[in-house]
């Protein structure tokens, strides 16, 4: 999660609505003031938007590839444009571009790309313990928008211990950084789409593997979380080849398995030295 800064919790208010010192817990006592918990909320919003700049940039030069490839691809600039907007999902709008382009049957392409797109159920399961206390008119919008770069920052967020009864207007300003990003730079690829020539021969798709990585690092601290990425990029070069994109949940299921046998060696073995 290279760049994500470790935002200090949120400071506005205190018990008695007053201002706080820097890093003091919010509590929820303090927001009886609807001035103070209004603060509160655009505070949260800005800081899951600051929090997620650094990994705009990488998402945007894969958004640009997207738009200069679907120029190409036969859609309509019009059909495109509603992709981006109402799928949102970067590796699922390249392979259904490609797909299209090559006449691939329209089962087909849904099917690949809900294979790409399982990974989001792990995401929801993660924040699913932070957000189930909210109403659906909350829950359905962030679910939408959730995309790696977002539940990165925004798990790191929640799992600080802070009284915030607002921590998902972090999420949601993380969420619309995101999507207005993507949205104005898959339409400047698609505007300069025929001007590209060969834009996948750039090499600027790199950034977004780059991004995984910078995302994944922080997360690395113990040696279970080490196994569990180590095998699950092992798997994922191994079953490179394998049809629909499936490679990426067989590499996600050996990973989590690994992890989880590691964890419970290591508390296995902790155990054993305690007696």
């Amino acid at each position: 999660m290279a760049g994500i800064s470790e935002s200090k919790p949120p400071s506005p208010v205190s018990r008695n609505g007053q201002a706080t010192s820097e890093g003091e817990p919010v509590s929820a006592a303090g927001l009886s003031s609807p001035t103070a918990a209004e603060a509160l909320k655009r505070h949260e919003f800005l800081t899951g938007m600051r929090d997620t700049l650094p990994l705009l940039l990488g998402a945007l030069p894969f958004a640009l590839i997207y738009g200069a490839i679907a120029a190409s691809s036969g859609l309509s600039m019009a059909a495109a444009i509603a992709m981006s907007a109402f799928v949102f999902a970067g590796s699922s709008q390249f392979i259904a571009v490609g797909l299209v382009a090559a006449q691939t049957p329209v089962a087909i392409i849904v099917l690949t790309t809900l294979i790409v797109n399982l990974r989001h159920m792990l995401y929801s399961a993660t924040l699913l313990p932070y957000l189930k206390e909210l109403p659906q008119r909350w829950r359905i919008p962030l679910a939408f928008w959730l995309t790696d770069e977002t539940f990165a920052v925004t798990v790191h967020r929640f799992q600080r211990n802070d009284a915030s009864p607002y921590q998902h207007w972090y999420q949601l300003g993380s969420s619309i950084a995101m999507y207005l990003n993507w949205q104005l730079w898959c339409f400047l690829g698609l505007l300069l789409g025929n001007r590209i020539p060969d834009a996948q021969g750039w090499g600027l798709d790199v950034a977004m593997p780059v991004t995984f990585i910078g995302m994944i690092i922080p997360f690395v601290r113990t040696l279970p979380v080490v196994v569990c990425v180590l095998t699950a990029g092992a798997a994922s070069l191994l079953t490179l080849t394998l049809p629909y994109k499936l490679g990426i949940v067989v590499s996600a299921g050996a990973g989590i398995a690994s992890g989880l046998l590691a964890q419970r060696l290591a508390a296995t073995r902790d155990e054993t030295c305690r007696q």
